[in-house]
């Protein structure tokens, strides 16, 4: 009986580690339990130190294995969250529309991908203290996109873990194809350098 075939090393193209950042109570649980089971719940559980759950999606062909970290929002949890960061490819920052205080503590770190996340949409306006325009206009200037979302409607969740999945492909690819190049030409200057010293030695055997 022929054996089996070898399964792939691996079932996905990319792995890409995403982190949730935010005050505590903005939603950053409920928006990935909305993402990766579906499913929504008006109790609140507080993240002890960190959570994390995966979700396989596809984008353009390719498989795309996402990693997502709930961190805790509450200060006493800060240093064990921070750990997380490394290796961190794109950071969600969530707050909540109609809780001021969590938006003013967003900011945005280098080197990854960023996305501005309002959740609580579907609140009624009168408890909105975070105009649509504000988010907009902080995520203007720090040149990342801004979503505004509910896990309870589930308004733009699926667009908002697309969205910036989909940007980091696309610098993975652009970083690889540039990658690329590069290393043919490396080769290309080797194979012709090794080339020449072979000719050279072959006069100087044949002389």
């Amino acid at each position: 009986m022929a054996a089996p075939p070898a399964r792939a090393r691996a079932d996905y193209d990319y792995l890409i580690k995403l982190l949730l950042i935010g005050d505590s109570g903005v939603g950053k649980s409920c928006l990935l339990l909305r993402f990766s089971d579906g499913s929504f719940t008006t109790s609140f559980i507080t993240t002890i130190g960190i959570d994390f759950k995966i979700r396989t999606i596809e984008l353009d062909g390719k498989r795309i294995k996402l990693q997502i970290w709930d961190t805790a929002g509450q200060e006493r949890f800060r240093t064990i969250t921070t750990a997380y960061y490394r290796g961190a490819m794109g950071i969600l920052l969530v707050y909540d529309v109609t809780d001021e205080s969590s938006f003013n503590k967003q900011h945005a770190s280098d080197n990854v991908n960023k996305i501005l996340v309002g959740n609580k949409a579907d609140m009624d306006e009168s408890k909105r203290a975070v105009p649509t325009s504000k988010g907009q206009a902080l995520a203007d200037e720090y040149g990342i996109k801004f979503f505004e979302t509910s896990a309870k409607t589930n308004l733009n969740v699926e667009q908002v873990f697309f969205s910036i999945a989909r940007d980091i492909k696309q610098r993975l690819a652009d970083t690889d194809s540039r990658a690329e190049p590069t290393t043919i030409k490396i080769n290309q200057l080797d194979t012709a350098s090794g080339t020449g010293n072979l000719a050279q030695k072959s006069a100087c055997c044949g002389s």
